[in-house]
């Protein structure tokens, strides 16, 4: 059981590998599902405003002011995240059930790095009217559940969990 506000009906989730997560969710967009994803959006690395989110190569606090300033312009490195770290974080409530969204996509950056388009419940006013780019990365690290049609879990896991 998760326990997690969100988990109002205590029913059981599948605690899968960090990889899996993605692997769950290019598999549901490539057979034409969609994702409810609950997240982390707390962090100053998620941003509304600018249509992204992502984890940066430094903590925020390790930053300088023009780190700072310029995170968001452009495509920046991000840091390599360990199921530790992954981990540490929900443990310590650094990572914490904030909100829902609809992962209705896949796009990639002009460095071709892979991101996930998102659908927001906060309006359209945003640099892509109602939508986030959020990295493999930053979703592998902050995702709290996933929701989504059975068949859209790859063939593999689906057998592991025992879904029929």
């Amino acid at each position: 059981m998760l326990m997690v506000p969100d988990n109002w009906s205590f029913d059981r989730a599948f605690n899968v590998q960090m990889e899996d997560l993605t692997d769950i969710i290019d598999n549901a967009l490539n057979k034409g599902f969609t994702v409810a994803w609950a997240t982390d959006v707390s962090e100053k690395y998620f941003s509304w405003k600018n249509g992204v989110a992502y984890v940066p190569e430094k903590d925020y606090d390790d930053m300088n002011d023009s780190e700072k300033k310029y995170m968001f312009d452009g495509p920046k490195y991000e840091r390599v995240v360990t199921p530790t770290m992954r981990q540490n974080a929900f443990d310590n409530y650094e990572t914490t059930d904030d909100h829902g969204m609809h992962i209705v996509g896949l796009a990639a950056d002009q460095n071709g790095r892979k991101y996930y388009v998102v659908k927001n419940s906060w309006g359209d006013k945003n640099d892509y009217k109602g939508y986030i780019y959020v990295s493999k990365t930053y979703v592998r690290y902050k995702t709290t559940a996933l929701l989504l049609h059975k068949n859209g879990v790859p063939v593999t896991l689906r057998n592991k969990m025992n879904l029929y």
